[in-house]
């Protein structure tokens, strides 16, 4: 998402400026629209590279900090000396410095939230939607709490997800490995003996050597084949309409498409609740939240839902024809907003579907590991039957 500088003119004829995040100049014209703004110049600011790298801000470390402003906030702590004491942490001299902009900025009268919103490589946009509603609304500690909170759930999940991915990861490379070592430095060193049987030589050795003949004449070029395809595959998955298949691909996809559609879920409905729950309004949360989906069909049956809600009905409807939410999900949306408590509902909703996503993880896992094991044993059988198959052929004389 970019960042656009504004000029603009308050209610009152006072100018003002500032930096506000948007995916387009018609979204943050929306924005200032809302902040009762009219906007006089509107420019896309030159994106800075992330002050912690490439990967910015561990969410751990954010959540933390999030709870801990919170907790000084509970204490009594103003706002400004809150800001002023992580600004002074040794340990993430980076961060500090993140946070001593902020503390400058609130102490010569600027809001909170319009300077985090002046730093969306460590403030995501969600993030400074909540703290603006706090700010407004008087409850600011409850937000740094919900957001410290989130983030850590946020972080759990990213864990889960990567933890459960890394063994299967280890087993593949781990097989490539040693079929490659067998089919590209064993089998030649048996091959001159047993190619003098020719006519012979059992079809199981001759498809063994055929391979061996693959891996080692083309081996690299195989490697840098698929290399290429995939560059190629990511350059033109950045282009609407390919990305739209692959994404309906994985979202469809027998095994891999009900871990797809959970994560998404997952991810908009905390996100939609958490928002909810610290008073941003319904319309502005959900497109909030659709951009955190990560799911082209997602987004598209949120943007139903939205359209929905403004003709006066609810978003279980839309959010139910898309198939994308089981119907039991669904079920409690619907009589969440009945009972006037959906951003509780959706919170339990986002913790059940991770637990579900924490089970499909562990299913795909188990199945992986002796699927893959197979593969290897065949792969083994298949060359000690290749090796052992002409030897028992051979005579004495040979």
């Amino acid at each position: 998402m970019a960042s656009f500088e504004y000029t603009a003119v308050t209610e009152g004829g006072e100018r003002v400026a500032g930096v506000v995040a948007g995916a387009t100049e018609q979204a943050v014209l929306v924005e200032l629209e809302q902040r009762r703004l009219v906007p006089v110049r509107i420019r896309e600011q030159a994106q800075r590279p992330p002050i912690l790298g490439r990967r910015g801000v561990p969410l751990r470390v954010l959540a933390q900090s999030y709870l801990q402003i919170g907790d000084l906030l509970k204490a009594g702590v103003p706002l400004l000396r809150g800001l002023k004491l992580l600004s002074g942490r040794k340990a993430r001299p980076r961060l500090a410095a993140v946070f001593k902009e902020l503390a400058d900025g609130v102490s010569s009268g600027q809001e909170l939230a319009e300077m985090m919103s002046r730093r969306p490589d460590v403030f995501p946009r969600i993030h400074v939607a909540m703290v603006r509603a706090g700010e407004k609304g008087g409850f600011l500690e409850a937000v740094f709490h919900r957001l410290g909170q989130f983030v850590t759930s946020q972080a759990d999940l990213r864990a889960k997800v990567i933890g459960n991915l890394v063994y299967p990861t280890v087993l593949v490379v781990f097989g490539l490995t040693v079929l490659s070592v067998v089919f590209g430095v064993f089998i030649p060193m048996f091959r001159p003996m047993l190619e003098r049987m020719k006519d012979r030589l059992p079809a199981v050795s001759r498809f063994v050597f055929a391979i061996s003949d693959l891996v080692q004449g083309y081996g690299l070029v195989v490697l840098a084949v698929l290399v290429a395809a995939a560059v190629l595959i990511w350059h033109f998955s950045r282009r609407p309409a390919v990305a739209r298949k692959l994404t309906e691909a994985k979202t469809w996809a027998p095994v891999l498409g009900p871990l797809v559609r959970a994560l998404a879920a997952a991810r908009f409905c905390r996100m939609f609740g958490t928002m909810l729950g610290n008073g941003i309004p319904v319309l502005t949360a959900m497109q909030i939240a659709k951009e955190a989906a990560g799911n082209t069909l997602m987004e598209e049956a949120i943007d139903s839902a939205t359209a929905s809600v403004r003709s006066g009905h609810g978003v279980a409807g839309p959010l139910g024809e898309s198939g994308l939410f089981p119907d039991d999900v669904i079920e409690m949306i619907a009589v969440a907003e009945s009972a006037n408590n959906l951003d509780d509902v959706l919170v339990t909703i986002a913790e059940t579907i991770e637990a579900r996503i924490d089970r499909l993880l562990s299913a795909v896992v188990r199945l992986i590991e002796p699927i893959l094991i197979m593969v290897i044993a065949c792969v083994v059988t298949l060359v000690a039957a290749a090796l052992i198959l002409p030897m028992t052929r051979m005579t004495p004389g040979m």
